[in-house]
């Protein structure tokens, strides 16, 4: 993705829409140019829609958990390390982990036709007059994707040019200092809460609280290093969801995962998906298990093993693992089981071995079992829900030096994972030390929110990205090869080839253009 080029089109099309008055009032076109579309409100409308949708699509398939190999949550299947070399190197963090990774190298790509597309809206819809209410709820849609996405690059790039017309008159299309990156993802995501509405009849659209909610996780997720990281301004914006009483826990935590209800109460913003193509997700043929694949192609919870937790991830406490005894969580998320209406599938020759070891269960679709293939699974994924606003709370308020009620509030969670009823053995003491509490939260995030795609960003903000990979993620383990500075993926290097403002000596640290 030649992001120079796709800046200069940006430039030309943005001072073509913000200048030229009587551009604004041509009439409608027999055929809708990409100059059109931005020009007027009512089209801009499904500009933005379409920008949902494209945003959408880098969560599907295979490209949705790319993010989430190399964890210590989620590693490849055997399977797929012994025959994808480039995407092995995602957990093993060996040699082939270059610029040249096309898988990294497809993330990149997906992401900055909506950044492009979400900037272009957004000058549109300042220079525009039509409307001034729709014009403000897209302006607040527009900035809300392009803060989200942005955020999501720049969390594992580090620094990346920023798409605005000023900031990129002012710095051109090199890569920009953490500080210029977030104080964009911080100034859209307040305009965003401006004038994003506080319900939506869509579900596809972001409100007011889901704006809020990523405002506080970019406070709490930012670097150090872009002088953005604040823990009072990130537990005030989660403290504002949280007293909004909009969004609750429900009851039992399995409903989370229930295709039949979507869009719980607990919901503050999904991706959302059906069973009918385009609209499906594939996630499921991704995290399924290949012998049950090989056993009935219309099993619900087939696939073909690109993600499985690791042996940490779905093994009891007792174990040296993350499970507590009666965690209704643990069920709900890893499927232990693989018998199918009374048959035991086996592991064929030439497959990988661990075909059925513990599988991911959040993304199954039951919907589908008998009638159609896994691969047409269409669960919608949640992307902000309320018990993560909550653990990040209590994160907050834990480095504010107030652990009791952190504890109180993770206390809470733990509560529905029980059923509703805490043993007291289980509860987590008011009187523990703020560093108790930092290592503990880590696990308690990954039981509440493990394979929901926050895994690596929690491990580069605890600076225990290594530690904690090397420990569990058995690939990584094997190959022994990870560094701290693999924290950060290599700049792609079409990317270096195409943009003469990216040399080579840009590229992150400990990587090689290759």
């Amino acid at each position: 993705m030649n992001t120079k080029n796709i800046i200069l089109g940006l430039t030309v099309i943005l001072l073509m829409v913000s200048s030229c008055s009587d551009f604004l009032d041509q009439g409608p076109q027999t055929a809708l140019s990409r100059e059109d579309a931005f020009k007027d409100v009512e089209k801009l409308d499904k500009v933005i829609t379409g920008l949902y949708n494209r945003w959408r699509e880098t969560r599907k398939d295979r490209g949705g958990f790319i993010f989430s190999l190399g964890t210590d949550e989620t590693q490849q299947g055997a399977y797929q390390v012994r025959t994808e070399a480039q995407q092995a190197s995602l957990d093993k963090y060996d040699a082939t982990l270059t610029a040249s990774n096309n898988a990294l190298t497809g993330q990149w790509n997906s992401r900055w036709p909506v950044i492009v597309d979400a900037a272009t809206a957004i000058i549109s819809l300042e220079g525009n007059t039509q409307g001034d209410a729709q014009r403000e709820m897209l302006l607040g849609e527009a900035c809300f994707i392009r803060a989200a996405v942005t955020f999501e690059i720049a969390q594992y790039w580090g620094g990346i040019p920023v798409l605005d017309l000023a900031k990129t008159a002012e710095y051109g299309t090199t890569r920009q200092p953490l500080p210029v990156v977030y104080d964009l993802v911080i100034r859209d995501l307040e305009r965003a809460i401006q004038y994003l509405p506080e319900d939506q009849a869509d579900k596809r659209r972001a409100t007011k609280g889901a704006a809020q909610a990523l405002l506080g996780k970019v406070y709490l997720y930012a670097p150090e290093e872009s002088g953005a990281r604040d823990y009072a301004k990130a537990r005030d914006q989660f403290q504002t969801v949280i007293n909004s009483g909009k969004y609750q826990l429900v009851p039992n935590v399995a409903t989370l995962w229930d295709p039949n209800s979507p869009n719980p109460v607990e919901s503050i913003f999904s991706f959302q998906f059906s069973n009918v193509w385009p609209d499906n997700n594939q996630c499921q043929w991704q995290t399924g298990s290949r012998s049950i694949a090989n056993l009935n192609q219309y099993a619900y919870f087939g696939g073909y093993d690109l993600l499985l937790p690791t042996a940490f991830c779905y093994s009891d406490a007792s174990e040296g693992g993350l499970w507590e005894d009666g965690d209704a969580r643990k069920d709900a998320s890893i499927r232990y089981d693989f018998v199918y209406n009374g048959q035991t599938p086996e592991i064929a020759a030439g497959f990988g071995g661990d075909e059925l070891d513990p599988h991911i269960k959040k993304y199954e679709d039951i919907r589908l079992d008998g009638t159609q293939s896994f691969w047409y699974s269409g669960k919608n994924i949640y992307y902000l829900r309320y018990a993560d606003i909550l653990l990040c709370y209590a994160e907050c308020l834990n480095e504010l030096g107030s652990t009791g009620e952190a504890v109180s509030t993770v206390n809470t969670v733990r509560q529905r994972a029980w059923g509703g009823v805490l043993p007291a053995d289980k509860e987590w003491s008011a009187g523990m030390g703020q560093e108790e509490f930092r290592d503990k939260i880590m696990d308690e995030r990954m039981r509440e929110l493990c394979f929901e795609g926050w895994r690596r960003m929690d491990l580069i903000r605890s600076g225990k990205f290594r530690q904690l990979i090397l420990a569990r993620n058995k690939w990584t383990a094997d190959a022994n090869a990870i560094q701290d500075y693999h924290r950060r993926y290599p700049i792609p290097l079409d990317e270096i080839k195409q943009n003469d403002e990216i040399d080579e000596e840009d590229q992150n640290e400990g990587y090689s253009n290759q």
